[in-house]
């Protein structure tokens, strides 16, 4: 079993600008309800093409991220074959090994998978004065593990799924964005 996947993380939660979690301090509110979308520039697991896929995620952290116990929902690109899906799967529940199964580990409960139409859009982050994008690197949470984060700002951010316990409309809060390369 072998997976390498390259793109673009969108990651959309309700703590102001910037998240504490990123540093290992508890989220704003004491939880987090949060969504994330991985977008697939280029990649295969076990040989499957999953190359222009999105699969996203919404989950609630009940407390600091790295305690784990997370409630989350699965959507799975619809474009994706049946055999994409559960290539897919396999990477983002952990089978596969490798740096997204440490971040999946995480997780207490999938209360759902289901295909969606997933549209990935992605705004400029915020920039430091060179005119680079303000980064996190070597963070202790993340979730692009080994690729540096960008700061950036949800214009809006509105997300309820009743499941997963998440119920948010929002203005201006936090937003990472970045690239990724994952292997296992």
């Amino acid at each position: 079993m072998t997976y390498k996947l390259e793109g673009s993380l969108l990651e959309v939660c309700d703590c102001n600008v910037l998240c504490p979690c990123w540093i290992g301090e508890a989220p704003d509110n004491g939880t987090c309800q949060t969504a994330l979308a991985y977008h697939f520039e280029r990649g295969a697991i076990d040989g499957i093409d999953v190359s222009g896929l999105t699969l996203a995620t919404n989950a609630f952290v009940p407390g600091t991220p790295l305690a784990g116990n997370w409630r989350v929902q699965i959507y799975i690109d619809e474009r994706a074959t049946k055999e994409q899906e559960i290539a897919l799967l396999s990477v983002f529940t952990g089978k596969q090994g490798g740096p997204v199964a440490d971040l999946v580990s995480l997780i207490g409960e999938v209360v759902g998978v289901e295909r969606a139409p997933i549209t990935f859009e992605v705004k400029e982050p915020y920039r430091g004065p060179s005119g680079q994008p303000t980064t996190l690197v070597d963070s202790i949470f993340s979730t692009i593990p080994g690729s540096p984060a960008y700061v950036a700002k949800a214009s809006m951010f509105r997300l309820k799924n009743e499941a997963v316990g998440v119920d948010v409309n929002l203005r201006d809060h936090n937003a990472i964005q970045g690239q990724f390369a994952f292997e296992g």
